[in-house]
């Protein structure tokens, strides 16, 4: 029986690879590249190691390469690993990792990180720590916070009056202390992250006001022309012009978080028209617009390697949160898997062994190592190796269906507004932690002004 398994799971993904280190012809062989390239990713992190912080990767700049949601982003990349591959190896570091950044009103907003922190910033973390909830992740202690507890935390804190403001007609902006660079940008992904997160707790919890909540963001999206009829996603605008000057950016980031949630949507719906509709448009677009040839590309700063150290990272996110999709909708699921098993051995064919160190490289479209590395390249590859098994996996655990997370609906409610804050953050704060301020990419596709990462 299990040579007919591995026949099958060969059949099913093929058995192309640079070398051993990197087959994926088997099971056994995709948990194994999934196992080498999740160590080399863990050679970027430093926060178990005395006297650094745990949590973190290096930086911010000029500290360092990386800002603090690409860290939250990590932990969720590998909280999936463990569950696909069932290799717990990092499971402490993992849990140890992200009980250390909740901060202490236990929302994901640590005070070393406020004068960059944007509502994209906290939603990642909170969207690993609903992973955790959903993929059964062991529970932490009961005297620390809890998996459920800490995604209600964050969403309860985003869907504040103090952060839904009426400019633009609503809808966050991008920062949240309202003294940070960047507080007069509302993006997709601040909202798409909350519209994810809304999405989830609805399905895993059933509380209808977390779907209104999705629902309300979905509407604004369209009304104030993020997202367009065609489902094209973009990337923000200023309030000051009541959201008109739309920068047209597209990053696979964006459709990914919200076609996620449009999966989960369509699930709680019990398979509603309505959410039917929505995620198979917004499938279609995101596959013909990121997926040229089949394989994940980064329309906006590819081509050219424009591409920052957050953009570096959207890949991963995008084969993860496709992949999961499909288990809440398997609707979706022959469109959708097909095309990641393309991109997948396209991503592996990127990795070296060489003897100067394994590594993995971005422009998976070369099939070829590219000389780019980083923890952004492996986690991405980490996911689409990763994901090849989700079939194979249990869907996202609700409350009623063996999730055993404790939750807290007054989660976040004595949260700091930032309000009062007054003292302008420094230069090296400016550097910002979250997903863009100023950023020109001077490409084939044209110059691009406000963007959503890094300043």
């Amino acid at each position: 029986m299990v040579f007919l398994v591995e026949l099958a799971t060969a059949a099913l993904f093929g058995a192309r690879a640079v070398n051993a280190v990197y087959s994926i012809a088997t099971t056994a062989d995709i948990k194994t590249t999934a196992a080498n390239i999740a160590w080399d990713l863990m050679q970027y992190y430093h926060g178990n190691e005395s006297g650094q912080t745990p949590g973190i990767l290096p930086g911010p700049p000029p500290a360092g390469d990386y800002y603090w949601w690409e860290a939250g982003a990590m932990w969720g990349t590998l909280i999936d690993y463990w569950k696909l591959t069932g290799d717990a190896s990092y499971n402490d570091v993992i849990m140890q990792a992200m009980l250390w950044q909740v901060g202490p009103n236990k929302d994901y907003m640590p005070p070393n990180v406020t004068a960059s922190l944007g509502n994209d910033d906290q939603g990642f973390w909170g969207m690993s720590a609903m992973l955790a909830a959903e993929n059964g992740f062991p529970n932490p202690p009961s005297d620390q916070a809890q998996w459920l507890a800490l995604a209600q935390a964050v969403f309860h804190t985003q869907a504040g009056a103090d952060r839904h403001d009426t400019t633009c007609n609503g809808g966050l902006r991008w920062q949240i202390p309202l003294s940070n660079n960047g507080y007069n940008y509302k993006n997709s992904i601040a909202n798409g992250c909350f519209f994810n997160l809304g999405a989830r707790l609805a399905r895993y919890t059933g509380n209808q006001t977390y779907a209104d909540w999705a629902e309300k963001t979905w509407d604004w999206m369209r009304a104030v022309g993020f997202m367009d009829d065609d489902y094209n996603i973009y990337d923000g605008a200023h309030v000051e012009h009541n959201c008109t000057d739309i920068n047209r950016a597209q990053f696979s980031y964006n459709n990914a978080v919200f076609l996620q949630g449009a999966a989960f949507m369509y699930n709680y719906t019990d398979g509603s028209e309505i959410w039917k509709q929505r995620l198979v448009g917004l499938t279609n677009a995101t596959i013909r617009l990121f997926f040229p040839d089949n394989i994940a590309y980064e329309i906006a700063c590819e081509e050219h390697m424009t591409c920052t150290t957050d953009m570096l990272s959207f890949k991963g996110y995008l084969h993860r949160w496709l992949a999961q999709s499909t288990q809440v909708a398997p609707i979706l699921a022959d469109t959708i898997l097909p095309v990641l098993k393309t991109s997948t051995e396209a991503a592996v064919s990127t990795c070296t062994g060489e003897a100067n160190g394994r590594t993995c490289g971005f422009k998976w479209s070369t099939k070829a190592y590219d000389g780019s590395h980083g923890a952004g390249q492996q986690m991405n590859v980490l996911a689409a190796v990763s994901t090849l098994l989700i079939g194979q996996a249990a869907p996202p655990y609700t409350n009623s269906t063996g999730g055993t997370s404790q939750g807290d609906y007054n989660a976040g409610t004595n949260s700091d507004t930032f309000q009062e804050k007054s003292d302008p953050p420094t230069t090296g704060d400016k550097a910002g932690a979250g997903i863009l301020t100023v950023l020109i990419l001077v490409s084939a596709i044209g110059t691009f002004g406000w963007m959503s990462i890094g300043d």
